[in-house]
């Protein structure tokens, strides 16, 4: 656990034990902030459902008591500090109160209830602003921890030496056990990711450790924002039940999950990282745009999403390590288990919901599984092809609808033939093993005189990024 008060002269002045900062102090270099609700910038929450589920835990007064065993600048809570009093949380309704709180309301909420039951975990990217405002801002203890996977950047570990002694902390690492790594190496080789995917990896490296961190706390909180990954992300809520990893008490449930600038932008946390002289990783200044082990992580071109930097030979739908897996909705990763009719026809029943087709422009070609296959099997075509292989139940395929359609009506009559293939069900199989298929949707352009598709890469599927890869390649 890490406390530490400013080495400025402006935040020392505008921040007191037990009191709430003054705007009038700390508006030079945030002009946002506001006394009541502690605005560090603004989030732009857009209201989701929640899944409701109570839950009892133990809040924990976070009055700082000083101690000779401990680091300096670090704080630690006594026994007798501990409330008797259970109370029952209801994280839905508790979330959709704070869906448009301030990251800094947020953050001091969670500080607050969990003490020194709750951690924010570092990756050394751009969520050391949590650091900021837990250390800065918020005038309460808190703590710290980082996964040492051994295959990070050495910018990262300088990184990780300079969060330290900005703010006078020590970061809790976590390592992977030696064993399961040796294994893995000495089995495998030290690049088997690249062959057979990033789960097993992760799954030794940063998973296992995280699950050991958070059995010891009661709370946690992240720097996930639903702008970061689409995909995966886009309903992440400020505060929920997490639905991976168990905490201290065990069992689902027992674990809270925070996640102050979820509805925040990433140009957002920026500026303020910028206004506040917030140190940051040097790799950012390199085009690294989001940040993991260095054989995984590149940088990324404009324009270009920034979690394209992320396990970039693999399908988009699979950019998450595993620390955040509770984002991918279970439809999405069993989608075999879901349906099990063929062809491409325009209705589909699952259960009680009744799904219809999708991609209706008249410049569209619906592809039979027999066009596909001659499709693919035609050396030198007339004309090029680009082919979007999709369910017609699936969000991230129904989300790219309008611009998919639009790129067929501007495509017509420019000599590229516009398609779609129902891929989902009978169908899964042979797109998974003739069509690269790893998740929908994938979209493949066939050139006019190649035999190969060519695989559009990036989790961007709006009219001028489709039309740039067609332009690129036709």
């Amino acid at each position: 656990m890490a406390f530490t008060s400013s080495s400025s002269s402006v935040i020392r002045s505008s921040i007191s034990s037990n009191s709430i900062p003054s705007p009038d102090l700390v508006a030079p270099w945030i002009s946002s902030f506001r006394p009541l609700d502690r605005v560090g910038f603004h989030s732009t929450g857009n209201g989701h459902h929640h899944q409701r589920c109570l839950v009892k835990v133990k809040p924990i007064s976070a009055e700082m008591k000083r101690s000779d065993s401990v680091v300096p600048l670090a704080a630690t809570l006594d026994a007798s500090e501990v409330a008797d009093k259970i109370e029952t949380e209801d994280y839905e309704k508790l979330a959709k109160e704070l869906e448009n709180a301030s990251p800094l309301e947020i953050m001091d909420k969670a500080l607050e209830k969990f003490g020194n039951d709750i951690a924010i975990a570092f990756s050394g990217a751009e969520d050391v602003v949590l650091i900021e405002y837990a250390a800065r801002l918020t005038d309460r203890p808190f703590r710290v921890f980082s996964l040492d996977t051994g295959r990070l950047n050495p910018e990262t570990y300088q990184f990780f030496d300079t969060v330290e002694k900005h703010y006078g902390i020590h970061i809790e690492y976590m390592f992977p056990d030696a064993v399961e790594v040796q294994a893995l190496v000495r089995s495998k080789g030290l690049f088997s990711f690249y062959e057979d995917g990033h789960q097993e990896c992760c799954r030794i490296r940063k998973v296992r450790p995280l699950k050991r961190a958070l059995k010891g706390l009661r709370a946690w909180i992240t720097g996930q924002r639903k702008d970061q990954s689409p995909g995966t992300r886009a309903d992440v809520p400020v505060v929920q039940l997490d639905p991976s990893f168990e905490g201290i008490d065990g069992g689902i449930g027992s674990l809270v999950k925070w996640n102050p600038v979820a509805n925040v932008e990433g140009r957002e946390v920026w500026n303020f990282l910028r206004v506040a002289n917030v140190p940051v990783n040097a790799l950012h200044s390199r085009g690294y745009i989001s940040i993991g082990c260095e054989p995984c992580t590149r940088p990324v071109l404009p324009g270009q999403h920034e979690r394209e930097g992320r396990w970039w030979w693999e399908d988009s739908k699979a950019k998450e390590c595993g620390l955040h897996k509770g984002n991918i909705k279970q439809e999405d990763l069993s989608v075999s288990s879901l349906f099990s009719g063929n062809g491409n026809g325009a209705m589909h029943t699952n259960g009680n919901a009744t799904v219809s087709d999708i991609f209706s422009s008249q410049n569209l070609i619906a592809l039979s599984r027999t066009g596909m296959e001659n499709l693919a099997r035609m050396k030198n075509r007339s004309e090029p092809w680009i082919v979007v292989l999709y369910a017609p139940w699936c969000r991230f395929c129904q989300a790219m609808e309008g611009s998919y359609d639009t790129l067929a009506e501007k495509l017509a009559g420019s000599g590229v033939k516009v398609g779609k293939f129902r891929a989902d069900g009978d169908q899964k199989t042979f797109a998974e093993k003739e069509l690269q298929l790893g998740s929908f949707p994938t979209i493949l352009l066939f050139p006019k005189h190649s035999s190969r598709p060519i695989k559009y890469p990036s989790e961007k599927r709006d009219v001028d990024s489709l039309m740039a890869f067609v332009n690129a390649l036709r």
